[in-house]
């Protein structure tokens, strides 16, 4: 059961974001890698130039001195493709950012195998990994454009890195123009007592349709838009685990490190119940976005089939 929603392009709602707090942080400044147009940095470049760096292909550069812009009081935007900004710097990002829990803001697109025809090299798997094993970074999927800007606002109030994974494509538009957006607070988006689906980023609005394919089936399930994966909403899951009794996790990332590593370490620490991942379990190839995500099982059918087989696991 599919839903039809409106479809909007995160990675440009951060651009025009950006440019909405251009005064109010005067603070602000944008680091691009070459590829500003892809991540719509471009239009913080053309209208203020002052405060925008292009370094070109040189990712370790362009952390090392976005580090240094942030210890001398500024607020750097660091914008390129996720496969590049959080493996190629990744020993910069370890020890100039993490380490002194520098200011800097990292915000990432094309994560995930929805850069499709790219292919594997440029398929971002592994980045929520990577980054959730900084301690002092937040780490932020939002699931669509909304919650971008909200995400991308909130990255911005606070003090510390952060870091923001965003999409190529064009993802569902879930949330009302109203949405509160908490940092660290999951957002639960539908209630249900039989089973748990905690989800994030272009997986959210699968996880509503699988929820409503499971109501016809009258199986009611809760459905956890986990935005923020460091720190996480711990009470959210152990809620989900002792109200539910069975947990399914779906995220458009590695198995390993992601979302369905930090569900089951919270689950397995304050309440052990059933979990199935939902998730890649290797690189995939090239060809088109959605194909892919098909072809991996990302989709409503597969968080439904989860879903059945995580019940059919609970032991009361």
């Amino acid at each position: 059961m599919t839903t039809t929603r409106a479809m909007a392009a995160p990675r440009e709602t951060y651009g025009r974001t950006l440019l909405t707090m251009a005064e109010d942080y005067p603070d602000i400044v944008v680091l691009g890698g070459d590829l500003n147009v892809s991540t719509f940095v471009h239009l913080w470049r053309d209208q203020y130039p002052d405060r925008f760096f292009d370094f070109g292909p040189a990712e370790q550069n362009i952390v090392g001195v976005a580090a240094g812009l942030a210890a001398a009081g500024k607020i750097p935007f660091v914008s390129t493709f996720s496969v590049f900004g959080t493996g190629r710097p990744y020993d910069q990002l370890r020890v100039l950012i993490s380490q002194p829990s520098l200011n800097v803001k990292l915000v990432c697109t094309h994560a995930g195998i929805l850069t499709g025809e790219d292919g594997m090299s440029a398929h971002s798997i592994e980045d929520l990994s990577l980054m959730c094993s900084l301690p002092s970074f937040r780490v932020v999927t939002p699931a669509d454009s909304v919650e971008t800007d909200r995400a991308v606002r909130a990255a911005a109030a606070i003090h510390g890195p952060v870091y923001v994974r965003l999409p190529r494509a064009a993802t569902p538009v879930v949330h009302t123009d109203d949405y509160r957006f908490d940092l660290g607070q999951a957002d639960t988006l539908r209630p249900g007592a039989d089973v748990s689906i905690i989800a994030v980023g272009s997986l959210v609005a699968p996880a509503l349709d699988a929820a409503a394919a499971l109501a016809s089936q009258s199986i009611n399930a809760r459905v956890i838009n986990l935005h923020t994966l460091a720190p996480a909403d711990t009470d959210a899951i152990v809620a989900a685990a002792r109200e539910t009794g069975a947990i399914v996790t779906a995220e458009e990332h590695y198995v390993h490190g992601g979302l369905g590593s930090v569900v089951a370490g919270v689950t397995a620490r304050h309440c052990p119940v059933p979990i199935e991942m939902v998730a890649l379990r290797g690189y995939t190839g090239s060809g088109p976005a959605y194909e892919l995500m098909a072809k991996n099982g990302l989709t409503a059918a597969g968080i439904e089939q989860a879903a059945l087989q995580v019940i059919s696991r609970k032991t009361t």
